[in-house]
């Protein structure tokens, strides 16, 4: 068999190779959380702290797109898996595998965006690697930025219990929309843009305001890919309210132009979270001072059982199935 595009999409075609073979290294723990968690980062205890490490490769077309570019998802990508672990974002690493006859003006205004996301993260750069490979054997550049963070209290995707409130923390589909109608070349002004944004600080008034159980951040494969993940991982059912999701409407319209489900496609600024139901109202209003979640909503709970299913609108039920590929290649 051969590696094929759908083996990098986020769905299940990649979970496939992860589990049969990108996972099978005998030494994948340092103490904590590891790779056998297939989490958004890992925990290594060290000296009584919580050191969160993560790394991410991005390879987004096109370079710059309506609300963002490369840059700005290559730092808030891996910061925002910091987050999702519940580690404040320090510092990270970056490399950069750049295309022979790449234009210098376009690379400085991708370290330029870079640097102002990582001031709005609170992180910094501090260490990287420059590659140049001949024309035509790489598209452009492509970056990897690894991160290190501390969590004060680890968090995984796969804690969910029965009685938790599902919130996520604006609307979806936002980023994938904004790269896809820029591919076929639609012109929706500033009604699509990309939400690639650093979320810490909102994770962090959410952790300060209750009890959360579980987090992930729905990127490559979407809303459905991520709450499937948290569910399968945590041994739960997740009911989710059809009218209760944040969805633009810019985005439902392009999304049907396109044949695109909103929920399969991904978000670069938002969580997905499980949290406990005595403090799901004062964690929503924690997260909607932010500005980057005024338009958080509860969108379900989590009760015994298996599977993700959505109640309609209409009353009827249906399952939420995680997408086999992203419809939206080379997405982040």
């Amino acid at each position: 068999m051969k590696i094929n595009m759908m083996h990098g999409a986020g769905g299940a075609v990649f979970g496939e190779l992860l589990g049969e073979t990108l996972t099978k290294y005998k030494n994948n723990n340092a103490g904590g959380i590891g790779l056998e968690s297939l989490d958004d980062g890992a925990v290594i205890p060290i000296d009584g702290k919580n050191i969160v490490l993560t790394t991410d490769s991005h390879v987004v077309r096109p370079l710059f797109f309506p609300g963002g570019d490369i840059g700005r998802i290559a730092v808030c990508g891996t910061a925002n898996d910091l987050a999702m672990m519940g580690g404040k974002p320090l510092a990270l690493t970056c490399s950069m595998i750049i295309e022979e006859g790449f234009d210098i003006e376009i690379l400085e205004r991708i370290v330029q965006s870079m640097d102002s996301a990582l001031e709005e993260a609170g992180a910094s750069i501090v260490t990287g690697d420059t590659k140049v490979l001949a024309k035509g054997e790489i598209d452009g550049i492509a970056i990897n930025t690894a991160g290190i963070g501390i969590a004060e209290k680890p968090v995984r995707d796969s804690a969910l219990k029965p009685g938790d409130i599902i919130i996520v923390s604006g609307t979806l589909g936002d980023h994938g929309l904004a790269i896809m109608t820029s591919r076929e070349g639609f012109d929706f002004g500033e009604q699509i843009r990309s939400d690639v944004a650093p979320v810490w600080n909102l994770v962090n008034a959410a952790m300060q305001a209750g009890e959360v159980h579980a987090m992930k951040d729905p990127t490559r494969g979407g809303f459905s890919n991520a709450i499937n993940e948290m569910a399968e991982k945590s041994g739960v059912q997740v009911r989710i309210s059809e009218e209760s999701l944040p969805i633009r409407r810019s985005v439902r319209s392009a999304s049907e132009l396109l044949g695109i489900n909103p929920l399969d496609v991904a978000n670069e600024g938002k969580v997905v979270m499980g949290v406990a139901p005595e403090d799901a109202e004062a964690i929503l209003a924690a997260i909607k001072k932010d500005k980057y979640g005024k338009d958080a909503a509860i969108v379900g709970r989590v009760v015994e059982g298996k599977s993700v299913i959505m109640e309609t609108g209409i009353g009827g039920e249906r399952f939420i199935e995680p997408p086999v590929g992203d419809p939206v290649p080379r997405v982040c």
